[in-house]
């Protein structure tokens, strides 16, 4: 059984979280960039429409495996995002995605107990990427949120 943890990027691993990629059909729907992650490193440092932004790297038996942002507003019980989920290319289809949410859900939990609800959104063209989140109890909001498809989970 593989051990997923869930570590906040900082100075000692944002160089193994840089290194992270997806397959090249995968990219639009993670980051316009690569990495993937510099964009999303980035958000962390600007705060865009001042929300809180925490990197983290999604780490399977002490390797980073994987990494996501989640974007919140202080105070806030329903505005939680998560942003540019992604697992690496040399880790996809083993399980740790669904087990990394998971971790994430109880994560948010115990960091955040006011939180309700964890919102995402989805490139309209990734059809793999909607069945995997509706699999993990997330339901499709029917609105568009900067042109994709948003889905929720009350957690």
């Amino acid at each position: 059984m593989s051990e997923i943890e869930l570590i906040k990027i900082n100075s000692e691993n944002w160089r193994e979280a840089l290194a992270l990629s997806v397959h090249v059909e995968q990219q639009e729907f993670v980051a316009s960039v690569t990495p993937p992650v510099a964009i999303a490193l980035a958000k962390a440092y600007i705060r865009p429409d001042g929300r809180v932004v925490e990197p983290y790297g999604i780490y399977n038996e002490k390797q980073m495996v994987g990494f996501f942002n989640l974007h919140y507003a202080p105070e806030s019980k329903e505005d939680y995002w998560l942003f540019h989920f992604f697992i690496d290319k040399g880790f996809q289809r083993s399980g740790i995605g669904s087990k990394a949410l998971n971790e994430l859900f109880k994560h948010i939990k115990q960091t955040h107990p006011s939180c309700h609800r964890l919102r995402l959104t989805v490139h309209p063209e990734n059809d793999a990427g909607k069945l995997f989140y509706i699999k993990l109890g997330f339901k499709d909001d029917s609105i568009l949120t900067f042109g994709e498809p948003t889905y929720s989970k009350y957690i």
